[in-house]
């Protein structure tokens, strides 16, 4: 038996309680693994909570990124070895597998060998990040002379669009409500910071782009500020939206966007993780990333054991991080 952590009804994260399960053997295809950490991700927050696009059947596995060593292969697995450590990436849906837990089955196609040289908590902290932030890179192609407007940009996808952005040169502007967090943002990349509560933001980009505006906004919030941010692009600017963090509907920002041309499109990461040829390019961009000490993954706090995932979810929610929430096993 092994202890698992599952959710009996959707809510805050109380709901969360460990149960006794047993794990037993990998199928064909999968591989069962010793969880050594996970790192969380607000899917997983809105997915508890009754929220999230995929509806939980009850009570419901959770977890889908992080890292742990195998510890028994299933059928016809010969890429992989026992004894070895592996991340999980979050290519699944929600509630299919779960490795908020001592141990847990998972298939072969969602997990990659961990990176060297890095940590189990770093190491359980790449793949959702880089893989959403990747839009700025990918499909905005930003490069200099490109501003980048990121909301919520103490969230680790928020870092690492911040890392994304200053790899290709470009102009990093961190989004965040007040300016509690600037000189910490700064610290991390950005070029600049805009506290939203408390400057105008489209002043501002257009004073830091001299009238020109922003190549893209990567906005995980939406809701009615995406008029504010559709007013700050460019001509032909890129608003992506990627949460719904606002909880508001999103409207379209018409006006706005017709007269500068500009475009806005949902984003979320298996856009990159469908397309093989497109998983491939960007696996190998962020590995090499990583390696040369481009991308580095921001930690906020590290909790620990398998019972502390409810504080670490309530802290999640808190919105006092700046990075990425771990907890170890």
């Amino acid at each position: 038996m092994t202890r698992v952590m599952r959710f009996h009804e959707t809510g805050g994260p109380e709901k969360l309680v460990i149960d006794e399960m047993e794990v037993g053997e990998p199928g064909p295809g999968e591989v069962r693994i010793r969880t050594e950490a996970v790192g969380l991700n607000r899917a997983e927050a809105m997915y508890r909570a009754g929220n999230y696009p995929v509806q939980p059947k009850l009570p419901s596995l959770i977890g889908y990124e992080g890292v742990g060593t195998i510890t028994a292969l299933g059928e016809d697995v010969h890429e992989y070895a026992v004894g070895q450590r592996v991340c999980v990436l979050p290519m699944i849906s929600q509630g299919d597998y779960g490795i908020w837990a001592e141990e847990a089955i998972v298939p072969t196609r969602i997990i990659l060998p961990a990176p060297e040289g890095l940590d189990v908590t770093q190491a359980a902290a790449i793949w959702m990040q880089y893989m959403t932030a990747y839009a700025v890179y990918e499909v905005a192609e930003v490069g200099p002379n490109d501003a980048v407007i990121i909301p919520a940009a103490s969230s680790s996808v928020g870092l690492a669009a911040i890392q994304l952005c200053n790899w290709a040169g470009a102009t990093p502007i961190a989004a965040t409500r007040t300016s509690a967090k600037a000189d910490a943002l700064k610290k991390l990349g950005a070029a600049h910071v805009i506290a939203t509560q408390e400057e105008d933001l489209v002043a501002r980009v257009m004073e830091i782009t001299g009238g020109k505006g922003a190549r893209c906004a990567f906005d995980p919030v939406g809701g009615p500020y995406v008029d504010t941010l559709a007013q700050a692009l460019a001509e032909r600017g890129i608003l992506f939206i990627y949460g719904g963090l606002s909880g508001e509907p999103t409207p379209y920002p018409h006006w706005p966007m017709a007269f500068k041309g500009a475009s806005m499109r949902g984003w979320v990461a298996s856009e990159i993780w469908n397309h093989p040829h497109r998983f491939k390019a960007a696996r190998e961009t962020v590995l090499a990333g990583l390696a040369q000490g481009k991308l580095d993954p921001v930690i906020a706090k590290v909790f620990n054991g398998l019972e502390s995932l409810p504080e670490a979810n309530a802290y999640l929610e808190s919105n006092q991080q700046i990075g990425k929430v771990v907890v170890r096993f």
